[in-house]
């Protein structure tokens, strides 16, 4: 198992398992937990898919490790360690940071020749030509910075009110940012080979559904555009329609990798 994939699946099938499997990358600030509920989820709506979210280093169960404030490095590592698990039909996810990071590792991949995704399926983020959503300013206080991210709805208000979860976690969202804030233009003008699905919330502050349309100068197979309900975290305001409407694309694409996974348990 690589370090980005736990070993432990609550529910999942886990690898070999016969299904496709989606691996999630979460956004700034964020950890694996914010996918600890999709298995169950996605299955009640039908998806056939196996849910593995990815672990990024200096956060939960990782926290000792260093964190990844580049891009490029973060993909060529990324690239590298989770190799293997992309022989199979898979599926990539990202929320916001997340869907610049599952966007910049399949880039990544196609241009060494190596396979990509079924799909890319990707929420709030805008298109990596564009600037990145500011969050706070590069000066922003930790009070200035944890009022930014309790209004986008990323943290509860009621945990600023947790000295020790704060401690914790404004590094992480700093160093985060940064990682956000490259020069992503200048490396992403190939357009991906692979579908894109594109999710934005109706009245998210931070990332518009114009900056959204926009991933499609980045799409070489089409993409899809679906508005949802809420703010920039309307994966957690809204996660069951969230998850019907994300299992309603998934159910395409596990149907079609059948055959290659089938064939994968008998050889």
């Amino acid at each position: 198992m690589t370090r980005y994939l736990s070993t432990h699946r609550t529910h999942g099938h886990g690898p070999g398992g016969g299904r496709l499997r989606m691996l999630c990358f979460p956004y700034a600030g964020g950890g694996a937990s914010a996918y600890g509920r999709w298995q169950r989820g996605l299955d009640a709506h039908g998806a056939g898919v196996d849910v593995l979210p990815v672990h990024l280093p200096g956060r939960e169960g990782r926290a000792a490790e260093p964190r990844f404030t580049d891009l490029d490095a973060l993909a060529e590592d990324l690239d590298t360690d989770l190799d293997e698990e992309l022989e199979q039909p898979h599926v990539l996810y990202g929320h916001s940071m997340g869907a610049l990071i599952a966007y910049a590792l399949t880039h990544r991949r196609q241009l060494r020749g190596a396979p990509l995704p079924q799909a890319l399926v990707l929420s709030a983020y805008r298109a990596p030509h564009l600037p990145a959503p500011a969050i706070a300013a590069p000066d922003a206080s930790d009070e200035e910075l944890l009022a930014s991210l309790a209004d986008l709805g990323g943290i509860p208000r009621a945990l600023l009110h947790h000295p020790e979860f704060l401690t914790a976690l404004l590094p992480v969202a700093r160093d985060d940012l940064m990682l956000c804030t490259g020069n992503a233009a200048s490396r992403y003008r190939e357009p991906v080979r692979v579908p894109l699905y594109l999710f934005g919330g109706a009245l998210d502050r931070l990332v518009t559904l114009p900056e959204i349309v926009s991933w499609r100068r980045h799409a070489g197979r089409g993409c899809e555009v679906r508005t949802m309900p809420g703010g920039h975290f309307f994966i957690r305001a809204h996660e069951d329609l969230f998850l019907r409407e994300l299992a309603a694309v998934l159910r395409r694409h596990a149907a079609a990798a059948l055959p290659a996974l089938t064939g994968a348990l008998s050889a």
